[in-house]
């Protein structure tokens, strides 16, 4: 290098990002902020799964599914940390406490054959991620076997290792897996959006009441906002990340 060559820096750093969202504005720095996609999966989504087994109408959820589409690839083109979560238990049932077996009395119980393999299996076809959020290499998938990501998983390390402080938080269904979730990281400090349109619950009125009981009280356990506040909020850094490639 001569005394002529310009001084390498390091990238400047980017600025926090702020989400129009309730209770109020919602800041978070995209390097310590994850994408959590909670259990999109064919068992919960799709005709014929588990859930439909109940009696449950998944059209309720797959709304979701296009605008979370929208909501990935923008955080895959800015560079956020993605994570995947699928509920699902081992083949021989051996973290399956009776209690969640035989609550409900449904046709179907966990680990049944089903249209789409066992119900809730891993690594049965019903158990994983929908077509349309597959998860790409690189992204982190959590197999959980209870309703919250924290619970008996490696959830709460990588969120360490990687350095996460703020988790927009996306799935099914609102009123179980998603607020156990958010509950959890509220009380390990982590900080919150919850994209209204991007979670959904077979009860149009649960999914009314869960999202208002996450931003009550100045934010309670959180902050909620459609996604389309989120994609305005990312917009320029999905732009220079295209921009740069």
């Amino acid at each position: 290098m001569s005394e002529f060559d310009p001084i390498p820096t390091d990238p400047a750093p980017i600025e926090p990002l702020t989400v129009g969202a309730r209770p109020y504005d919602f800041t978070f720095d995209p390097a310590s902020t994850a994408l959590v996609l909670i259990d999109m999966q064919r068992d919960f989504l799709e005709p014929g799964g588990f859930g439909e087994s109940l009696g449950n109408d998944v059209t309720q959820l797959r709304g979701t599914i296009e605008p979370l589409r929208a909501v990935l690839a923008a955080a895959r083109a800015a560079g956020l940390t993605v994570i995947h979560t699928r509920e699902g238990h081992l083949p021989d049932l051996s973290d399956l406490p009776p209690a969640k077996l035989h609550r409900g009395n449904a046709t179907l119980k966990i680990g049944d054959p089903g249209p789409k393999g066992r119900i809730l299996i891993r690594g049965e076809y019903g158990q994983d991620i929908i077509d349309e959020l597959a998860p790409v290499e690189g992204e982190t998938v959590i197999d959980k076997p209870g309703k919250g990501a924290f619970y008996a998983t490696a959830f709460g390390d990588v969120l360490a290792e990687k350095g996460i402080t703020s988790l927009i938080v996306t799935g099914v269904t609102t009123e179980v897996c998603v607020h156990t979730t958010v509950r959890e990281a509220n009380d390990r400090g982590y900080e919150c959006l919850v994209l209204s349109d991007c979670v959904g619950s077979y009860f149009p009125d649960f999914q009314r009441v869960a999202l208002e009981m996450v931003a009550a009280q100045g934010g309670i356990f959180g902050w909620v906002a459609p996604s389309t506040e989120f994609l305005t909020a990312l917009a320029p850094l999905s732009t220079a990340a295209a921009t740069a490639s």
